[in-house]
């Protein structure tokens, strides 16, 4: 409201800006008529002619010609400008009243955004800066939730910056508001269980594995769930029904799925028979095989895989498969070996370098 009355005070400004000079103007005009100014050259010449500074038969052959004009004055023939002039006047009147108002609202409709609220000074120089380190970023945010601890959306954004420093306590304060004003997800209670997680030193404790549940329970296939559910089993011991919950997440997972490398480590960590290094069709072969043809077939595969990648080693892949392969047997001399090679192959190629030692770490070998 403010600022509307500031833009009608200097509307209000402009047009007294151009209507004080049409204004003077105006009572000049209406002050000093023509026929005022006849008279006094009628009185001149009277005294000019008692002073003897002109003959009389000038002084009449003047005085019929001012009498003339002074006639023609009080008749109004002479004093079509002076109409023209006013009507000028109230034209330009009449516009800088009525069209300069419609002409800047106009302009300010096209121009402007008169459907956006107010944003104070003092609530921009509280908007956050991404320049700024984390820690005060997140302090700001807080600082806003204490005020407005309703805001969902707030609480969603503060909770995984409070998992990554480290700050589970917080964090699992955050994820409990952001579940009640935003609603239950099954990624939101993951995000829970893992805070609850983390603040247990890595340990799914009784708390955290109830929250996965429910994660998987609204969502079967959520990967979070799921990997800690598999987490669980492992720490009870259960190795068994770990490998069968990350055998069937990655059954079902694509295959550019971003935590299949995370799953797939685990799976070897507790021997599941991943098989990494048959294919879907050699799987389906092996699968009414007895145990010992199967082992034999897949001893073969993966001789062949280390021959192939002996010839060609830029398939850094085809050596993680190998190296995993490898592990699933119990035959580590052999990763170890196969890992060496590998990098000897890539050596000479900083990108597949990096991604070879990317995937040896998710497979919990030094990369």
């Amino acid at each position: 409201m403010t600022l509307w009355f500031v833009f009608a005070l200097m509307t209000v400004a402009a047009i007294f800006a151009v209507l004080w000079p049409l204004s003077r103007g105006s009572a000049a005009q209406a002050g000093g008529s023509e026929a005022a100014v006849y008279r006094d050259q009628l009185a001149e010449i009277d005294r000019d002619v008692a002073a003897g500074l002109i003959g009389p038969s000038e002084a009449e052959a003047a005085r019929v010609e001012i009498s003339r004009r002074l006639l023609a004055a009080a008749d109004g023939r002479d004093d079509l400008p002076a109409q023209a002039n006013l009507t000028l006047r109230r034209s330009s009147t009449v516009l800088a009243l009525v069209g300069l108002p419609v002409a800047a609202v106009a302009f300010y409709l096209s121009l402007g955004s008169p459907q956006l609220g107010d944003f104070p000074l003092a609530s921009r120089s509280r908007a956050p800066d991404v320049n700024q380190p984390i820690d005060n970023l997140i302090a700001q945010v807080e600082a806003h939730l204490d005020k407005n601890p309703t805001d969902g959306r707030g609480w969603s954004v503060l909770a995984p910056a409070l998992v990554r420093l480290g700050r589970y306590d917080d964090a699992i304060r955050a994820l409990r508001n952001s579940i009640t004003y935003n609603g239950d997800s099954a990624e939101r209670r993951s995000d829970l269980g893992e805070a609850l997680t983390g603040s247990a030193g890595g340990v799914v404790t009784s708390q955290a594995k109830a929250e996965f549940e429910r994660a998987a329970a609204l969502n079967a296939d959520e990967p979070k769930a799921g990997y800690f559910l598999g987490l669980a089993a492992e720490q009870d011991g259960r190795r068994t029904d770990a490998a069968a919950i990350w055998r069937a997440m990655l059954a079902k997972a694509p295959a550019d799925a971003p935590w299949r490398p995370l799953v797939q480590a685990a799976l070897v960590r507790v021997g599941g028979p991943a098989a990494p290094a048959l294919s879907n069709d050699a799987m389906a072969a092996a699968k009414d095989m007895n145990e010992a043809d199967r082992g034999t077939m897949i001893r073969g595969m993966v001789d062949r895989l280390a021959t192939r990648l002996k010839e060609n080693g830029d398939d850094v892949e085809g050596w993680l498969r190998l190296v995993r392969a490898y592990m699933v047997m119990g035959e580590r001399d052999k990763a170890v070996s196969a890992l060496g090679d590998a990098r000897q192959a890539v050596a000479n190629d900083a990108e597949r370098l990096r991604q070879l030692n990317e995937g040896l770490k998710n497979l919990g070998l030094d990369g």
